[in-house]
This record gives C-alpha cells, sequence and structure tokens, in this order.
C-alpha cells in the first residue's frame, strides 16, 4: 500500500493545528481511496513525524510519500524532515520513502496572494497611487527562506500594478513589521496593506490582529487593511495536490513553478520541444503544466 503523510508546522494555537487537519481531510476526496492519508507535526503537537511514520507502517503501508506542508525552505524541510526520515529508514528498511517538495515559490501561490488582495477590495490593475503592499513573511535564520521572501514580493509586483511591494518579517529577522510600515510610509504610502505569507491561523497571526489596531493608533493618517491569509483557498490544495502526485511518482524536481518558460511553455516553445538549459542541474521539465499557461503577463509594461 502507497501512503501520503503530510507534515504540518505544528502550532501553540490549537486552532491553527485544527486548521491543517482539516484542509489534509478534505484533501482525501481527491486522493485515490486506495492511498493512506495521514497528517503529522513537526512541533508543538502529535502525533510527530516519526510517530506518523510509524502508523503508516502499522497500517500495512510499503511506500510512504512524505510532504511538508511548509511555504519555503528552510531548516524544518532541509535538516528537520530528512532527519527524521533517514531515522525511519534505519527502523524500516523494506520501507520505500520518498520526500516532497515545499509549496515553495509557486505560480498558485502568487494567484492565492493575489485572490487575498481583491478580497481586500483591491483592483489590482488600478490601485490606488499612494496604496503600498507590505508582504509579511514569518521570518527564520534561513537566508534561502528569507530571501525567497523578496523574491516572492518582486513577482507580486511584476503581476500587478502596485508601486510599493515591500516584504517584511514577523520575527527574527529585519525588517521587521513595523520597520517595513515605516519603509511604506517614507516611500509615500498612505494606505498600507499588510498581506500575510502565511498557511494558517496561529499565534502569530493573532498578534498580527492585535498589531493592527496598534498601528492604526501609532500612525494617524495612514489607512491600514490586514489581508488573510492562505487557508483553505483551493488553489493550496492544488499545489500539495501536485507535491504529492511527484513524490508518489518519483518524480521530485529542482523548483521550476514559476520559470516564466515553464508557466508560459505553449507560448515559449512549441508543444513536442524539450528545452534542456544547459546548466550542471538538469531541468526536467517534460511540460507537464500547460494548464498553467498564463497569457497577463505585463512584458516590460510601465510602472
Amino acid at each position: 500500500m502507497k501512503a501520503i503523510l503530510f507534515v504540518g508546522h505544528g502550532s501553540r494555537d490549537h486552532e491553527g493545528n485544527d486548521q491543517v487537519r482539516e484542509f489534509i481531510n478534505n484533501l482525501r476526496a481527491y486522493i485515490d481511496a486506495s492511498i493512506l492519508v495521514e497528517t503529522c507535526f513537526l512541533e508543538f503537537e502529535r502525533p510527530t513525524v516519526g510517530q506518523g511514520i510509524d502508523l503508516c507502517v502499522e497500517k500495512d503501508a510499503i511506500e510512504i510519500a512524505v510532504i511538508p506542508i511548509m511555504l519555503l525552505q528552510a531548516g524544518h524541510s532541509k535538516i528537520h524532515i530528512p532527519g527524521a526520515i533517514d531515522e525511519a529508514k534505519a527502523k524500516y528498511p523494506h520501507i520505500s520513502f520518498t520526500y516532497g517538495r515545499p509549496i515553495g515559490i509557486h505560480e498558485e501561490a502568487l494567484e492565492i496572494l493575489q485572490t487575498r488582495l481583491i478580497e481586500a477590495g483591491e483592483d489590482l490593475d488600478s490601485p490606488g497611487e499612494d496604496t503600498s503592499i507590505l508582504l509579511l513573511g514569518r521570518g527564520g535564520s534561513d537566508p534561502d527562506a528569507n530571501s525567497d521572501l523578496y523574491k516572492i514580493g518582486r513577482l507580486l509586483w511584476e503581476k500587478t500594478k502596485y508601486t510599493i511591494v515591500e516584504p517584511a518579517f514577523m520575527g527574527v529577522t529585519d525588517p521587521l513589521v513595523q520597520a517595513g510600515i515605516e519603509r511604506c510610509i517614507k516611500l509615500g504610502a498612505k494606505k498600507v496593506i499588510i498581506l500575510p505569507y502565511f498557511l494558517f491561523t496561529g499565534i502569530l497571526i493573532k498578534r498580527l490582529e492585535e498589531l493592527v489596531l496598534e498601528f492604526q493608533k501609532s500612525f494617524p493618517g495612514i489607512e491600514f487593511q490586514l489581508a488573510n491569509y492562505f487557508g483553505f483557498h483551493p488553489k493550496l490544495q492544488t499545489i500539495l495536490l501536485n507535491r504529492a502526485e511527484e513524490a508518489l511518482q518519483g518524480e521530485v524536481k529542482m523548483n521550476c513553478d514559476t520559470c516564466q518558460y515553464r508557466v508560459n511553455a505553449m507560448e515559449f516553445i512549441g508543444h513536442h520541444h524539450h528545452h534542456d538549459h544547459d546548466h550542471d542541474h538538469h531541468h526536467d521539465h517534460h511540460h507537464e503544466h500547460h494548464h498553467h499557461t498564463h497569457h497577463d503577463e505585463k512584458a516590460g509594461s510601465a510602472k
């Protein structure tokens, strides 16, 4: 039997953990009934990754795809989950393990951010001249994850007409949220939309809700709006189902999800051509996502 073990981050906030479980339960409807689906957590909640693997083995799984429900590559996805898988390999030498990719910088994730802005009442093609976006990440000690937030901010800028899209972090590293707001205001913003790059609710989201009230008092004359986190967005389902399918088929690749040549594959290259880039790593695209073709690129349109 094959199993998919989804790994949530885990939170001290029970509501956040319940949202992860509910999200995975909703995914079951899209996964073949013959495949076992289990959920575990990295910290603050049970079962742990090791316990999740034990559970899959107890239920007769012989192939286990471990899929991190995490936005960006960082210590958890690079070190902690692979470490747990290595321990499990030693414990269960007869079991086959595949480790899937985190969500990463994905075209669908950018679509979710845009949806959350539209829900906040924004017109992405003609935003207010003095409106800025503060793209807010968790923040951590991994330079890769922190710099990825900057890349996402730039990609969001490319896809919308906002002149100011500033990254900031909730903790651990600079710029923190208040410094990000001050920067937006120095750049001329009269309205700041805080856009959380977070999957589910938790301690940090609830703290952020309180912070916004404080900012409204601290910065009179500036309008603040808090957009929603990812939550139960159907495109988040799409990403995680793709990650699970990749892992089950043994096709875990480097991250090419926002490569314009892949997103617009039909447009850039013929239907039957491979495009092997001349790098030391092999981009094995195979054009498996033609349905992501996107035609509204700005192609150098003036800001």
